[in-house]
């Protein structure tokens, strides 16, 4: 369990985030080297919470006027067992608890935390300056994603917050988001992230092949493939990298070796937008498109996508020039593109295809 790194530090508040008692009338007082851990995991996209017994409105307004309460998601603060509080920032977030670690001062808290939650890890107040040292607290690559995992958390609570209450038709409630998606060349420091979408994404990944940050590089290096991905935003912030599509231009034909999205983005429709967006742009240069697709046990909204968007398993002796897969079970599904509207919902701002390398 210690090699799994943690997601989300849930903060007691008195001596441990802060020094003295708030109830008691103390002078209480932020150290800090306690300021300094907040914002270095923050940066590393760890969350934070807090599970306090205290008043919530004093609490509160102590955090705010040292300028700190922003960095605490889903705060529990009031009166009942800590371990359920714990439990229920674990739960809102959709965390496994071995994700989630507590730290308090008192024994008797952290006690009844492990008893009740076994798989969370606790830590004591004296802990803390050398938490962001530990290899739990200490990700190997910390993407751009990472470091606004907060923010795209807060920004999904609003959303959720406002789709609850809308009352409109579905169309319409997508429109009112103002979404906006850009397609673009991976460079260096999205690397992290696209491996982390070929690896992690499974209802939504074409093929489930893994590609490694140096078959990934080797792609880059390659004027013969594009590395695209895919960012989306609306007005209530980032959604972050949510997709990777992996596209090598043939005689006559552009392969896509991968397409994948994030699960997260597919109440938006973001794969049949990418999708839309590739046939239009490969109509406008003349070519067919061949789509690498290998079934796997959770994919299959994926091979609905394809096949929604045109795609076939007639023959073409276009795919002749086609690079083989490893995979033996891998198809591929063929299109003559035509002409595609823009996207009703989502506003796509995208890279020229091959072009800008002077192919």
């Amino acid at each position: 369990m210690l090699d799994q790194p943690v997601k989300c530090l849930v903060w007691d508040l008195d001596n441990t985030l802060w020094r003295g008692t708030l109830l008691e009338g103390d002078d209480i007082r932020l150290p800090d080297e306690v300021r300094e851990v907040i914002t270095t995991l923050d940066a590393r996209g760890i969350l934070q919470s807090v599970a306090s017994k205290n008043d919530h409105a004093l609490a509160w307004r102590k955090l705010k006027q040292w300028g700190v309460a922003e960095y605490f998601l889903l705060p529990e603060i009031g009166w009942g067992p800590k371990s359920a509080s714990v439990r229920r920032i674990a739960d809102s977030l959709k965390f496994a608890h071995a994700a989630v670690a507590f730290v308090d001062d008192q024994p008797a808290e952290r006690a009844e935390v492990a008893f009740h939650l076994p798989d969370v890890r606790c830590y004591t107040h004296e802990d803390v300056p050398g938490l962001p040292g530990r290899p739990e607290f200490s990700p190997a690559v910390v993407t751009e994603d990472a470091r606004q995992r907060r923010h795209m958390y807060r920004a999904n609570t609003r959303r959720t917050a406002v789709q609850r209450d809308f009352t409109g038709p579905d169309q319409e409630f997508l429109r009112s988001l103002e979404l906006e998606m850009r397609i673009s060349r991976a460079n260096d420091r999205d690397l992290a992230r696209v491996e982390e979408l070929t690896r992690r994404t499974s209802q939504m990944n074409a093929t489930g092949v893994h590609y490694s940050d140096a078959a990934l590089r080797r792609l880059l290096a390659d004027p013969g493939h594009e590395v695209l991905v895919t960012t989306m935003a609306d007005r209530f912030g980032p959604h972050g990298a949510v997709g990777v599509v992996l596209l090598a231009e043939k005689e006559g034909l552009w392969q896509v070796k991968l397409l994948a999205t994030s699960c997260r983005v597919v109440q938006f429709g973001a794969g049949s937008v990418i999708l839309n967006w590739l046939v239009d742009r490969a109509f406008a240069a003349g070519v067919h498109l061949v789509a690498d697709f290998r079934p796997t046990e959770r994919n299959r909204m994926m091979e609905i996508a394809y096949r929604f968007a045109g795609f076939t398993t007639d023959p073409c002796a276009c795919t002749a020039v086609c690079d083989r897969p490893d995979e033996p079970d891998t198809q591929h599904l063929h299109l003559v593109p035509t002409h595609r509207d823009a996207a009703e919902t989502i506003r796509v701002i995208a890279t020229d295809l091959f072009a800008a390398r002077g192919r």
